[in-house]
């Protein structure tokens, strides 16, 4: 691996023709050789250096340079491509000097509106105001009219972030919303109701004109045949028509729609799995789902607390640990039932993961980085709680795409029998025609709040790979209610979430995804991964392991977040200790004391997937080879870039061009519209979360930049232009660029939309 580190490092040789054109090649694949440039032929490799190449003293100077900006934290730019920063109004208005004309294709091209007068990053808010916001947008979170000149200072997690408003301005009712024009299907609420009935109104003064984008053709329709949102689709009449029935009369009808009008919510859509139906969600509301079952193991397990609480207490009154011991044999109760068999896991260096990724680990986002080469997916976060009380958005996190509910694909060892290969698996009985790319992800405080949820989702969402307990979430609110990287600290109630859990998950396999601990000096992942593997001393004879099936890593503390480098060097002396704990439970299976198969991960196999700062194929194998670790998860880089699992599975750097990088945006929100709708709340929806990709997505520097690879996640670019007009855009750090490119595909912002980013420079700032 050192060969190639030394290759990754070396520079980039600048081609004398611009790398990337839009009407070129979709992508310029980029291998660097082990010891030299990419040559420009055949014979060229043997060649001298040409006599316009810099002294070595002169490259030893700038190199001495580049690499002090390196240190500074910034990303190592081009010479030729270094540039002041382009004022907005330059940009729209084309009058910088030097610059080739927007080489953008005609089904992307837009109004610039170059004569909008550009707001300064802190008015980000005045957005909506300018465009003719409502009366609300001048007040302040508390509804207070704000003072001239205040400024109102964000607090937490971005707590107090707006998105504004984005709906009709005259709202259709429900029983209009899906049904032709005469239909005689009735409201309801009957004379009560205060939403508007009559259809031709609506279309002529209570919505915006239809989007123009994508010819003018509702993506939902052309992909399905059908509308989910009826009426309220901001492309309707791309899938409307005027009838004349017998009687003379016109009547307005949607396309692909039975004559009742009847809609299910879209809980039918064909290519989305884990949908759970509005009764069920009521009856958890209610309170009236049966959780018998998981209420006699969570009273078990409260016994099992006070037992071990006695049994430390015993042990600091100088009680010996063998009378202890026998003093808790004689009041042991066992567990009213035990787990179920597990369907059998795999990691591989062929399965890179998809982190579960809080507001951009959406489902449109996870589709797209299936199609570019993931191989395993998470859900968002979903909170234990409102997952038991039925809330809707809670639940949405669940739903998965049909190519998340596929077999990973997966490249083991195979042993030949004539014309045949059967996979060879270390961990024996894994089923790869039943395993699928999607699992689920929650966060709970309390074991009974865990262990609950775990037998919801294992009963209401067959499609679920695995459960896994996020025990490593910083966000204050999480971590303040014992949720999240507090578990680092409580290992104890730790330990009875993931044995309640998996006793009540059925076949479903849960896991555990922890960082090295709540302290940046204190790391406790040991002690935690301990724990997860065999449980605690007073547990180990009596119940064996907790049954967790694998554990993710993240190298860095909660106090830590993303100030500095993942500790990698921990994680693959975190993945040494797992390797003994596999070789002891290996051992134990081998010898009369075999433990029981449904307490251990995997037919007795601990799984290890590291995590932090993977930016490149380069570092995805070096974390392989070096750290041990099963397989790598990535979060940000994919962000930045979701082609990174292609570069991982080509292995090579992938030079994409501007072009293609816009045709993944428009992916992103035709994905968007199917999953939220196309009327004004879907793409308002779509708007929103496609601002929150592009809040990364414009950190991405093209490789044909850089005078060094590997290139470094931590690193910040210098201002510097692209290689076309594209290109610089796509780079552009100012938010109101990113609302341009999204009403490339979703048409004028609505008057009442807000965004501010979510991740400013906090996780982006150069180390002092």
């Amino acid at each position: 691996m050192a060969e190639n580190s030394d290759a990754a490092k070396a520079p980039v040789s600048t081609p004398a023709e611009p790398v990337v054109t839009d009407d070129g090649p979709a992508a310029k694949r980029v291998k660097l050789d082990s010891t030299h440039h990419a040559p420009a032929s055949g014979d060229s490799r043997n060649k001298k250096k040409d006599d316009a190449s810099p002294t070595k003293q002169e490259a030893d100077n700038e190199d001495g340079q580049r690499q002090n900006d390196t240190r500074k934290g910034l990303a190592p730019i081009k010479k030729e491509y270094e540039s002041q920063q382009i004022s907005n109004e330059e940009k729209w208005n084309g009058t910088e000097n030097e610059r080739e004309p927007l080489l953008i294709r005609s089904r992307f091209l837009v109004e610039m509106a170059s004569q909008r007068q550009v707001a300064d990053d802190d008015a980000a808010e005045g957005r909506s105001e300018q465009l003719g916001g409502d009366a609300r947008d001048a007040k302040d979170a508390d509804g207070s009219k704000p003072q001239k000149g205040k400024r109102k200072k964000q607090k937490g997690q971005n707590t107090e972030r707006s998105f504004g408003r984005f709906d009709d301005d005259l709202r259709l009712c429900n029983s209009r919303a899906y049904s032709p024009e005469f239909s005689p299907k009735e409201c309801r609420y009957g004379d009560k109701c205060r939403l508007l009935h009559d259809l031709r109104k609506y279309l002529d003064e209570g919505r915006r004109d239809d989007v123009e984008t994508f010819g003018g053709k509702c993506p939902v329709f052309e992909k399905y045949g059908e509308c989910r949102s009826g009426w309220k689709c901001r492309f309707v009449r791309s899938h409307m028509q005027e009838v004349e029935r017998e009687d003379g009369r016109k009547e307005l009808v949607l396309q692909g729609r039975s004559e009742d009008g009847q809609d299910d919510g879209g809980e039918s859509r064909p290519d989305v799995g884990n949908v759970v139906p509005m009764s069920v969600k009521i009856e958890l509301n209610r309170k009236r789902t049966d959780f018998s079952k998981a209420d006699s193991y969570i009273k078990w397990l409260n016994k099992e607390a006070q037992m071990s609480d006695n049994f430390n207490n015993h042990r600091q009154k100088d009680q010996t640990k063998e009378e202890s011991m026998e003093e808790m044999r004689a009041q042991f109760v066992d567990p009213p039932f035990k787990a179920s068999e597990k369907r059998r896991l795999y990691f591989g260096p062929e399965t890179p993961v998809l982190a579960p990724l809080t507001t951009q680990g959406n489902l449109p986002f996870r589709r797209l980085c299936v199609e570019l080469g993931a191989q395993l997916t998470y859900s968002e976060m979903a909170l234990g709680l409102p997952l038991l009380q039925g809330t809707n958005a809670d639940w949405a996190l669940m739903k998965a795409h049909e190519t998340e509910l596929q077999p990973p694909r997966v490249s083991p060892p195979t042993t030949g029998n004539g014309n045949s290969t059967v996979p060879v698996f270390d961990n024996g009985g894994y089923d790869h025609a039943r395993d699928i790319r999607f699992g689920a992800q929650i966060s709970a405080s309390q074991p009974w709040v865990a262990v609950k949820a775990a037998d919801a989702l294992s009963r209401f969402c067959p499609q679920l790979r695995l459960i896994d307990l996020n025990c490593g979430c910083p966000i204050d609110m999480v971590y303040k209610s014992g949720g999240g990287s507090a578990l680092l600290d409580s290992h104890g109630k730790l330990e009875r979430m993931i044995r309640g859990m998996n006793a009540v998950s059925g076949e479903v396999p849960v896991t555990a995804k922890i960082r090295t601990g709540v302290r940046q000096n204190r790391p406790t992942a040991w002690q935690v991964m301990n724990k997860l593997a065999f449980g605690g001393r007073e547990h180990r004879e009596r119940l064996g392991a907790p049954g967790c099936a694998a554990i993710t890593l993240h190298g860095r503390s909660r106090e830590q977040r993303y100030t500095k480098r993942a500790d990698w060097g921990f994680i693959a002396e975190s993945a040494a200790l797992v390797k003994t704990y596999n070789e002891e439970l290996a051992r134990l299976t081998d010898t009369a004391a075999e433990p029981d198969p449904r307490t251990q991960p995997s037919a007795g196999r601990l799984f290890f997937i590291g995590n932090g700062d993977c930016y490149s194929h380069v570092d995805y194998q070096n974390h392989i080879d070096e750290a041990r670790v099963d397989s790598v998860m990535v979060g940000r880089g994919a962000l930045i870039k979701p082609w990174l699992f292609e570069e991982i599975e080509k292995g090579q750097y992938l030079d994409k061009s501007a072009s293609e990088r816009l045709t993944y945006i428009e992916k992103f929100v035709r994905y968007g519209l199917e999953a939220w709708g196309s009327d004004e709340l879907g793409i308002g929806f779509t708007r929103r979360f496609l601002l929150e990709w592009l809040s990364f997505s414009h950190r991405y520097i093209p490789v044909g930049l850089l005078e060094h690879l590997p290139p470094n996640l931590n690193d910040r670019p210098p201002a510097y232009r692209g290689r076309n007009d594209l290109e610089t855009l796509l780079a552009s750090d100012n938010y109101l660029d990113w609302i341009k490119i999204s009403e490339m595909f979703l048409g004028p912002v609505h008057p009442g939309f807000k965004f501010q980013p979510k991740h400013k420079s906090n996780a982006y700032e150069t180390e002092g």
